[in-house]
């Protein structure tokens, strides 16, 4: 596998093109997400029950990771500390953040629900800015201001369509939700590096899926045997693609370019889910979407290829 891979030329690439691929693509898998909801919220099914059903699903992925990055070759090993810091970012990114967005899912399009949650990049620079004294570059700036004005266009226009305030109610939780998000970023790019990516994530992940699978217990006996098919499908497909193979993308990729970077990378989600919202839900793509999606490809390309060209001219030196 290793060898077709390289073949493809990634072994020529330089670590900061190949995290900005990994994120790239992690943002796309983590854009079905929201697809997969309102599919299955089609159906009888309450928000605790389908997110238990995505993490269930996703825990023996995370598990036989687990196994697997068990060496302390793979990073250092794990003080009393370290797992607290571990459950409590999994917990926060990945269970209080996906129970947020699922609830927020409820009362508004998928569209819409992705460009709220991509408010998280202006959050994660503020954030690492304050905590780590990590300084905002004048080319994150520009490609801020680019991807969000395309963000607030693609937002504003799908926003004129149902301004009702079961609209606001489910923005707002959407916006929590991409707050604990960004604030699992933050500290996941303060964490990966010491204790390797996917030894991390693995980690991190299994700790969301017991807080998730805590969560459904307390609240229904963690009933899950009574759905439709369709439903379990879905939860597969939410656990496969956009957890499992999004996750393990997104956290290689923050560990080649940081969460700076990665959050502005991940820009690309909110056109990705409305081109997949479009098809399978039939969510009408408007002319602001339309031009919003342009300045914020403009934004990712930004910082991919400008990073590119600074590499070469620093070989060439």
């Amino acid at each position: 596998m290793k060898d077709f891979i390289n073949r493809l030329g990634w072994a020529g690439l330089s670590q900061q093109t190949k995290g900005g691929i990994l994120v790239f693509l992690g943002a796309i898998f983590f854009s079905t997400k929201a697809i997969f909801v309102k599919l299955a919220y089609q159906y009888d099914i309450q928000s605790i029950d389908l997110l238990a059903l995505r993490m269930l699903f996703s825990l023996p992925f995370f598990l036989l990771m687990v196994y697997i990055e068990r060496s302390p070759k793979s990073g250092a090993k794990l003080s009393l500390k370290d797992w607290a810091s571990i459950f409590f970012l999994g917990v926060l990114g990945y269970y209080l953040a996906s129970l947020f967005d699922f609830w927020g899912l409820q009362y508004i399009t998928a569209s819409l629900e992705r460009l709220v949650l991509f408010a998280y990049p202006t959050i994660v620079l503020l954030v690492s800015a304050g905590l780590y004294n990590k300084p905002i570059k004048q080319r994150q700036v520009l490609a801020l201001i680019l991807t969000y004005f395309g963000i607030l266009l693609a937002f504003w226009g799908d926003f004129q369509l149902d301004p009702s305030p079961k609209v606001i109610w489910g923005s707002l939780l959407v916006f929590v939700s991409a707050i604990t998000y960004a604030l699992y970023l933050v500290g996941s790019g303060q964490m990966i590096p010491r204790l390797g990516a996917l030894r991390f994530n693995a980690l991190a992940m299994t700790g969301a899926c017991i807080g998730v699978l805590t969560h459904a217990w307390l609240e229904n006996g963690l009933d899950l045997l009574n759905f439709t098919p369709e439903i379990y499908g879905y939860g597969v497909a939410m656990a496969l693609i956009a957890t499992v193979l999004a996750s393990f993308l997104l956290t290689g990729g923050i560990s080649k370019v940081g969460a700076g970077n990665a959050a502005i990378i991940s820009s690309i989600g909110p056109i990705s889910t409305i081109v997949l919202a479009n098809i399978f839900l039939g969510e009408v793509i408007s002319i602001f979407q339309i031009i919003g999606t342009a300045f914020v490809m403009l934004g990712v390309l930004m910082i991919t290829i400008k990073k590119k060209i600074i590499l070469k001219k620093q070989k060439v030196a």
